[in-house]
């Protein structure tokens, strides 16, 4: 019996039994309104004759359980026929000459891309539940009551990330349906950091030879993860002869995708065999007596054919599509029961038109496709609820193909992630995924080990290693050519610390070294060059002083870095000379030798200022002003100022004064000392800025990145000159840039410890040192390699084996035998003087302040008289200045007594003659003084008068003083004083 046939016929039975039982339900009260609905499915295929029989078995269990409904859905079923124009035919004869109100399907995406406009323009909702391709751009009047493919891309990206793989293949159908998941898949791979090696696409009719060369394409690399999207037909070829070429055997992992697990169950025993270990993702159905019955129903509607397998288990497309046709219904009793009255086809539309697609426009599409829209109910998949025209996103379970069928070993939904199945319960995943879906996988070749994802070598082919060496180093990188047998023997520091990384593999990794050179045995180019190689799979690794780089990485893949990076410059030494005739002022800087300068005149000035009206140490013409300024600071540097200090105020200037004093004069002898005592090195250039602004030259290694670096810091590249050899530039260094040499290197640290361990006496490491990120191994993009071997240097380095290795080859910490500092001679700055300086300047500045507050107070009247005068503004300054010079007698009144000049030997007493008396005056150490006698009575207890004999009748007595040579010209400043000492004594009595 033909399948076609059959399905119509059967659909047909239901369709008319379920009138019957309505119409007799009605009882002919109420009027049945009819929904005519059309169905385009491929009737040919199993999936669409499964379909169809849900259909007709939803239509049925539907009514039954709705009797009183006034709608009925009345189908009309046409046969696609595999094809985009056939679906197309049939829709426009379904919308055209039999006005449907709806159209389920069709089956294919590729049939949908027509269909939907078609119902656009005729306003008639096309509802498809397996038309599933996410690149579907669906107008309004198109409704997906189907996940889309793009929904199950985040499981399959979760259980890359739980496995920790970092490398998949796609393989895909060229269809609408395989192309439609591919930029979805691989974005959620790149979320992960999962790198897509290859993309491998298969046209629907590929015949053998074909897929056969895309499956030895795909076993020839590195990568062992698949994830195969392909349609149930094509599917099955493609797994029968990926296990004839061994490619279903342990290490390789596949995962396929909805639309293919889903038709497991009804496959042949011969491809479920072959397919043995897959892992599947499909949606989950919960488990319900309704899907029971559902089941057994389908069992009798199975056709007896060779071709296909007795469906005992129901796919997602048929709950789907009993579920549609659910909805369907649902929105049609919505519509009927509020427009009860309604003209449901517009038949105006012109049928005999030459225009194909002249068709009628529906007045019921528009409503019911709102209806279907806000339809909600629990169906056989779960929550029936569609969102923007497509179903709502539900769990997916993972399945894996074990023996004659499928075995669940995980749940997964999106906002919780995995869980594993134990006892028909789901339990949260922990912190193990991986571990747990382990325990319950069984992988192709029926293993239990978990696949790493990858395999070195393929095919029985070893790592190709490129080996970078740089003459002159041999510690680091030794490369020996044997001159009878041509074989090449690699050892160093670097080929060990490689080996001992591989071999701490969890695998087995077979490589063999070549060596980076051209025929004739010179360099075969730059580390840039080399990174290149390796980037075009040339080379599947490299080894060496290869320095990561930011332009490199974007075109290889770096290890994490097992030797210390950085860029530093070698210079050339020198010893200072301490000989010459500035010496003594190189202890300090220049800065704190002219702020030292300046507080001296300041604080000489503050105390003349504070001191100058009450000591006469103090007075005297300018130039004995002026020199006490100068020279009243700089005697206190050795303590031997002899001035008497009288303001209170002063001496609290000079005691803080004294102790800067202390400071310095402790520091420049120290520093002098050292330098006259110890030899120090010094670097000859020790600036970049330097090197630049004086046109130096500079070398760097030939091929390195440091070049780059010199040009970037602002050296042109004629004044950048590159060497293979450390001979080489240590000759150029000894030279200097003046003979048309270098005067700076530079290099990496490695290789600049080494250097300098030889030549520690004649160069130094001097500036700041360039930061990078070490040395590392390279591998091509997207090599699985790279996270294990990282992992594998981290453990080397923690137990201590990478410390050993350093040792075995005197690479850790090099020695030298050379002075035993180097050091660049420092001059003591004002930067550590600062706090101090600031302590006597708060402190002079206060006192002179509150000195001239004073002052300025005490003497109010008579500044205020010179400021009020009609005189020029020049004319006040000098008068003011007049006044400030004048002696203040009324501010320290016992000044006078014991100013040392007042204290004259007992020989030289003064004499008091009365006018009585007659004196010589021819002595020239007597000043003649006229005092009132009164005073002189007056104070007679106090004054000791000799016996001088009087010859004048005045009533003034003349004093008679000793005048000493050195003030012979201040005899009126004497006078002045000895009457100050008059008045001392009367206010004294």
């Amino acid at each position: 019996m033909n399948i076609t046939f059959h399905s119509i016929l059967v659909g047909l039975l239901i369709t008319m039994s379920s009138a019957l039982r309505c119409s007799a339900a009605l009882d002919g009260n109420n009027s049945v309104i009819s929904f005519q609905v059309g169905v385009i499915l491929d009737l040919e295929t199993q999936l669409g004759y499964r379909a169809f029989n849900c259909l007709t078995i939803a239509h049925s269990d539907f009514y039954s359980h709705h009797p009183n409904y006034k709608t009925r859905l009345v189908f009309h079923a046409r046969d696609s026929k595999r094809n985009v124009i056939d679906a197309a035919a049939s829709g426009l004869e379904l919308l055209k000459y039999l006005k449907v109100d709806a159209v389920i399907g069709p089956q294919k995406s590729t049939q949908a891309n027509f269909l939907m406009n078609l119902g656009e323009r005729a306003q008639v909702p096309i509802v498809s539940f397996s038309a599933t391709s996410p690149s579907l751009q669906p107008p309004k009047f198109f409704v997906q009551t189907a996940q889309t493919d793009d929904t199950e891309v985040g499981v399959i990206a979760a259980i890359v990330k739980a496995f920790q793989w970092n490398q998949v293949v796609i393989i895909y159908e060229d269809s609408e349906y395989g192309n439609g998941i591919v930029p979805y898949l691989s974005n959620a791979l790149q979320d992960i950091n999962a790198h897509v090696a290859y993309k491998s696409l298969i046209p629907v009719s590929a015949d053998e030879d074909f897929t056969l060369k895309e499956l030895y394409k795909m076993m020839t690399m590195q990568t062992r993860v698949f994830i195969a999207h392909l349609s149930h037909s094509l599917g099955a070829k493609f797994f029968l002869k990926a296990k004839a070429i061994g490619m279903m055997s342990e290490g390789y992992v596949w995962i396929i995708t909805s639309g293919l697990m889903d038709f497991l169950p009804s496959m042949n025993s011969h491809v479920v065999e072959a397919m043995q270990g897959v892992l599947g993702v499909k949606p989950l159905i919960p488990k319900t007596s309704h899907l029971e019955s559902l089941r057994l129903q389908k069992t009798i509607f199975d056709p007896v054919n060779p071709g296909y397998k007795s469906a005992d288990m129901v796919s997602i497309f048929d709950v789907w599509a009993y579920d549609t046709m659910w909805a369907l219904a649902m929105a049609a009793e919505q519509v009927g029961s509020h427009y009860p009255e309604a003209s449901y086809q517009d038949t105006t539309a012109d049928l005999n038109s030459s225009d194909p697609f002249n068709l009628p426009i529906s007045k019921t599409g528009p409503k019911l496709l709102k209806a279907i829209l806000t339809t909600r109910f629990k169906g056989l998949s779960g929550m029936f609820h569609l969102v923007g025209g497509k179903l709502y996103p539900a769990s997916y379970k993972i399945l894996n193909v074990v023996g004659n069928g499928e075995k669940e070993v995980a749940v997964w939904t999106q906002a919780h992630g995995f869980k594993r199945v134990r006892h028909n319960t789901s339990d949260k995943f922990d912190s193990t995924p991986k571990e747990e879906f382990n325990s319950n996988i069984i992988w192709p070749g029926k293993s239990r080990v978990l696949p790493r994802g990858w395999e070195v070598p393929v095919r029985g082919k070893r790592l190709k290693v490129a080996v970078a060496v740089r003459p002159g180093f041999e510690e680091y990188l030794n490369v020996m050519k044997d001159s009878r047998t041509g074989a090449v023997h690699f050892s160093g520091y670097y080929i060990e610390v490689f080996k001992s990384v591989m071999a701490t593999l969890p695998y087995a990794v077979p490589y063999e070294f070549f060596h980076f050179e051209k025929p004739d045995g010179s360099c075969a180019g730059s580390y840039n060059d080399l990174v290149n190689q390796v980037f075009l799979q040339k080379y599947d690794a490299a080894i060496g002083d290869i320095t990561i780089t930011g332009n490199r990485s974007n075109y290889v893949d770096f290890t994490l870095p097992f030797a210390e990076g950085g860029v530093v410059r070698i210079v050339p030494i020198t010893y200072e000379d301490d000989n010459n005739m500035w010496t003594f002022l190189k202890p300090m800087k220049k800065e704190l030798w002219l702020t030292s300068i300046a507080f001296f005149f300041v604080t000489g000035l503050a105390v003349w200022i504070l001191e100058h009206r009450i000591s006469s140490a103090f007075r005297g013409p300018p130039s004995h002003h002026l020199g006490m300024i100068f020279y009243f600071p700089f005697s206190t540097l050795v303590f031997a100022h002899r001035e008497r200090i009288v303001s209170n105020l002063a001496r609290l200037v000079v005691v803080v004064w004294m102790f800067v004093v202390l400071i310095l004069n402790s520091t420049y002898t120290a520093s002098l000392s050292s330098r006259l005592t110890v030899q120090r090195l010094r670097p000859a250039i020790a600036d970049v800025k330097e090197l630049i602004r004086k046109g130096h030259s500079v070398g760097c290694y030939q091929g390195s990145f440091v070049c780059d670096i010199l040009r970037g810091v602002g050296f042109e590249d004629s004044k950048i000159k590159m060497y293979r050899f450390p001979e080489d530039y240590e000759e150029a260094l000894s030279i200097g840039s003046k003979s048309g040499n270098i005067s700076a290197f530079f290099d990496v640290v490695p290789y600049s410890k080494l250097f300098l361990a030889k030549y520690c006496d004649k160069y130094t490491i001097v500036g700041p040192t360039y930061r990078t990120e070490g040395f590392a191994f390279v591998f091509p993009k997207g090599s699985p390699l790279v996270a294990d071997v990282s992992r594998a240097v981290i453990n080397l380095t923690e137990n201590g084996e990478m410390l050993d290795i350093q040792r075995k080859w005197s690479v850790g910490d090099p020695t030298c035998n050379g002075p035993d500092s180097i050091a660049t001679s420092v001059s003591v700055s004002l930067q550590g003087f600062k706090g101090l300086f600031t302590i006597t300047g708060t402190i002079t500045s206060s006192c002179v302040l509150i000195f001239i507050v004073i002052y300025v107070t005490k003497n109010r009247s008579s500044l205020q008289q010179i400021l009020n005068s009609r005189s020029t503004v020049w004319s006040k300054i000098k008068e003011i200045g007049r006044h400030f010079d004048q002696r203040d007698l009324s501010s320290h009144p016992s000044t006078m007594a014991r100013d040392p000049q007042f204290n004259y030997p007992k020989a030289e007493v003064a004499e008091i003659v009365s006018s009585s008396q007659s004196v010589d005056l021819s002595n020239s150490n007597l000043m003649v003084l006229s005092l009132p006698m009164n005073i002189l009575s007056t104070h007679s207890n106090n004054i000791a008068l000799p016996n001088i004999p009087t010859n004048a009748t005045s009533s003034n007595s003349t004093v008679l003083a000793p005048i000493f040579p050195e003030e012979s010209n201040t005899a009126i400043d004497v006078t002045d004083r000895l009457q100050q000492q008059c008045c001392d004594a009367q206010l004294e009595s």
